[in-house]
């Protein structure tokens, strides 16, 4: 699936995306509040300023994904794939972050606190 298609469906309604494959894709400022991208693989997208407020990323693979500046209010990320992905800027009030991955190369805000978020850091 390409961005222009996962575009098209969510515009025509479509919200649940379980499982699909969207990495690498440029998907910059993507307006996408409550899809369901359940163990979806977004391992190195550019998410950067997307608004997915309330969007299901639980399980899903988001390595090294860009997701600077997105908005992922009260978003599900519960077992979610950080590791060395970007989120500074993050809007991540109310997010569920309980046993998401991330490692030293994971970039947050300054200030953020993902033990406090019971994320699950990994050694690499």
């Amino acid at each position: 699936m390409d961005a222009d298609e996962l575009k098209r469906l969510y515009d025509a309604g479509e919200r649940d995306f379980t499982g699909v494959n969207l990495s690498q894709l440029k998907l910059i400022g993507m307006n996408c509040p409550g899809i369901n991208l359940w163990g979806a693989d977004l391992t190195g997208a550019n998410l950067a300023k997307a608004k997915l407020w309330g969007a299901n990323l639980s399980g899903a693979n988001l390595a090294k994904a860009n997701l600077t500046r997105a908005n992922l209010t009260c978003a599900q990320l519960e077992h979610a794939n950080l590791r060395g992905a970007k989120l500074q800027h993050t809007k991540l009030y109310g997010a569920n972050l309980t046993g998401a991955l991330y490692d030293e190369s994971t970039k947050f805000t300054k200030h953020f606190d993902p033990l406090s978020k019971n994320m699950q850091k990994i050694s690499t």
